[in-house]
């Protein structure tokens, strides 16, 4: 009996691994060009008698708001020379991130054909973390002084999980989670289960338009917190249903097991020491691959199926 069970499971595994290849197959044929514009360095090249040239290649990089004389005064501003001077030690070009942000751009166009391509704009942004990038229906901006590095000295003072996915390898994981929200319904989330469903959401769909970045990468966990969460969802599991917080409309929660955090808060010394932040998102994502994995249900059912619908049909049970 052993024997016949593990016969079919490897001859599932065989075709499952097929297909997987078969569609990477069909994204990689894809024709999309990708070329990044670098305004970060166009910018540090100007002159004052280069900026209207600017303001009409870029438009959209100059807020009305602001006149040309801040303009001026900011190219001769002493951050923002250090900015350039730092961004462009770091980026001399974009080999790997063109690659990756074409790949990102295929698989999209796969997932959700009525994507189309976008200007893809680097710049700088005196180091706005809580903006790394921006997406828009034509346009995608990287800011690049965000990616520089996790002990560069730009970034002392901030808090180490902040830090932590500033380099260049979460610039398509950062583009591919705001993708991911332009497509997932965004509804007004009432309890812990709806936040964790809808962050769960959004890491399927990096799944799949990101499948070359480890899973880590796609939470912005170390491989080390990874471990953590996948040895712990049992008992991370059994915590929220002892506690009785999957309906739980406390407004504190978010930030207890969904909001990025040095640490999760379970008010338990021997494991809030130990955990990530966000396994509130670790643990929603398992609940939308189980549904997906048990359900006939394509991606464009998922972006708009209930939270509730898809825990009652995910039938998930923690990884022991």
């Amino acid at each position: 009996m052993r024997v016949s069970i593990l016969i079919i499971s490897v001859f599932f595994l065989l075709f499952s691994c097929k297909d997987d290849n078969k569609m990477m197959d069909e994204i990689s044929k894809i024709d999309i060009n990708v070329n990044i514009e670098r305004f970060d360095i166009a910018f540090a090249e100007a002159t004052p008698d280069d900026l209207p040239q600017l303001q009409n290649t870029f438009p959209f990089m100059f807020p009305r708001q602001y006149d040309d004389a801040f303009w001026v005064a900011k190219m001769k501003d002493t951050l923002q020379l250090q900015l350039n001077e730092e961004t462009l030690k770091k980026f001399p070009v974009l080999e790997t991130e063109t690659k990756e942000i074409k790949q990102l751009f295929q698989a999209l166009k796969y997932n959700f054909p009525t994507f189309k391509t976008p200007r893809v704009i680097t710049t700088t942004s005196d180091v706005d973390y809580r903006n790394k990038v921006i997406v828009t229906d034509t346009i995608a901006i990287v800011e690049l002084d965000t990616y520089l590095g996790k002990d560069h000295f730009f970034y002392e003072g901030l808090q180490s999980y902040i830090v932590a996915n500033m380099r260049s390898e979460q610039i398509v994981v950062d583009l591919a989670n705001a993708y991911a929200k332009k497509y997932v319904l965004n509804t007004k989330r009432k309890n812990l289960l709806e936040e964790m469903i809808y962050f769960g959401k959004l890491l399927y769909v990096k799944d799949k338009i990101i499948p070359f970045k480890t899973d880590a990468e796609k939470i912005g966990y170390t491989p080390e917190q990874l471990d953590w969460v996948i040895a712990n969802q049992e008992q991370m599991w059994q915590y929220f249903i002892d506690k009785e917080v999957l309906y739980s409309t406390d407004s504190k929660l978010p930030n207890r097991f969904i909001n990025d955090a040095p640490f999760s808060k379970f008010y338990l010394a021997e494991i809030d020491n130990e955990s990530p932040g966000k396994v509130g998102q670790f643990v929603g994502w398992q609940i939308v691959t189980a549904f997906m994995e048990n359900n006939d249900a394509t991606l464009a059912d998922l972006m708009n199926t209930p939270a509730q619908t898809i825990f009652n049909k995910a039938k998930y049970k923690p990884r022991q």
